[in-house]
């Protein structure tokens, strides 16, 4: 029976459970103007960018909001879909079908980091829902300083600024998780085995960083190697004849970054007489321009004019059925007690 409040009492509404799915970020539109601000936000980070304000702004005011917009609006636009982003429709797809899954038991939401929908936003929208419990899962199997540090710290500006704060649980990294790595080695067999022709070599690229954020104590790089060690042992069976190469990408600057460069060894791997090669992006949870544009098209591109033949990218876990089984299952664990 549920309690009469008093009159002049604000409505409250019934105590629910929320989980709130988090990804990088996209720009609204394939636009110079909307890739602008989205970049804006994305470079004016510290954990994005770890170089002093008084040295970077005049860089990042200057000279790449004013060069870089229009080059990748380009490349957005050969990725976007009626949907919108492809990272941003992935996503949107990914909470839904963890809701059908969770059902009555949870809330699910998703938001963006940089750009919209904004982190602090979704948290706020689960708490007015009524949701007096929330599970913040950012979407990215290893952590990093750029990726999960801030979330956690766009989380801990929303927390400040609410009066009646949710309690808070937030999804750790799934690198080594045995979930993750079952869901990467079933759903990666079965698109090598759909392949037309049989690779010679697999690389698994993860996004890049710069080397300096391993030796001031980020465990990226450690853990993209780990998942890959992992994952080349559970393709071993099936594919005892795939070379599995490890790569970084998406370069930025002239500082240096972790190695070796994806481009650079699709070029090696091309001149040194590679003709079948495939490649997955085992660090990202769902497509997007990076996976979409960098790898799938460019990378393609780099590999026939150096001489290859036949070149496929592997599409991320997105919300395949291993994909999503995986999730349920974090999520879940993560939820023990309050579900």
């Amino acid at each position: 029976m549920s309690a009469v409040l008093p009159a002049g009492h604000p409505s409250v509404q019934p105590s629910r459970v929320g989980v709130l799915l988090v990804n990088l970020g996209t720009p609204d539109a394939p636009t110079p103007a909307a890739v602008r601000r989205y970049l804006k936000q994305f470079l004016s980070d510290p954990r994005v960018v770890e170089i002093p304000r008084l040295v970077w702004w005049p860089i990042l005011n200057g000279i790449i909001l004013n060069t870089r917009p229009r080059k990748s609006a380009h490349a957005y636009s050969q990725v976007w879909t009626e949907h919108g982003s492809p990272l941003a429709s992935i996503t949107r797809a990914q909470a839904a079908a963890l809701q059908e899954r969770l059902g009555d038991a949870a809330v699910v939401r998703w938001a963006m980091r940089y750009g919209n929908p904004a982190l602090g936003a979704e948290v706020q929208a689960l708490k007015d829902a009524g949701c007096e419990r929330i599970l913040i899962a950012p979407l990215y199997p290893q952590y990093s300083g750029a990726t999960t540090a801030s979330s956690h710290d766009a989380l801990g500006a929303q927390l400040a600024a609410m009066r009646w704060q949710p309690a808070i649980r937030t999804l750790p990294p799934y690198y080594d998780d045995p979930a993750h790595i079952a869901a990467l080695r079933d759903d990666t067999a079965r698109q090598l085995a759909a392949l037309p022709f049989v690779p010679e070599v697999l690389l698994l690229s993860f996004h890049g960083m710069p080397e300096r954020t391993l030796h001031l104590g980020d465990p990226y790089h450690c853990q993209c190697r780990k998942t890959a060690r992992l994952l080349t042992e559970a393709l071993a069976g099936d594919f005892p004849d795939l070379r599995i190469e490890v790569t970084f990408q998406s370069r930025f600057g002239r500082a240096k970054w972790l190695e070796p460069a994806t481009d650079a060894v699709i070029a090696s791997e091309a001149a040194k007489g590679t003709r079948r090669m495939a490649i997955a992006a085992p660090g990202f949870s769902a497509d997007c321009l990076e996976t979409l544009e960098e790898l799938a098209i460019r990378g393609k591109e780099q590999f026939v004019e150096g001489g290859g033949t036949n070149f496929a990218a592997l599409s991320c876990l997105n919300t395949s059925p291993a994909g999503m089984a995986m999730l349920e299952t974090l999520v879940r664990r993560e939820l023990a007690g309050w579900i």
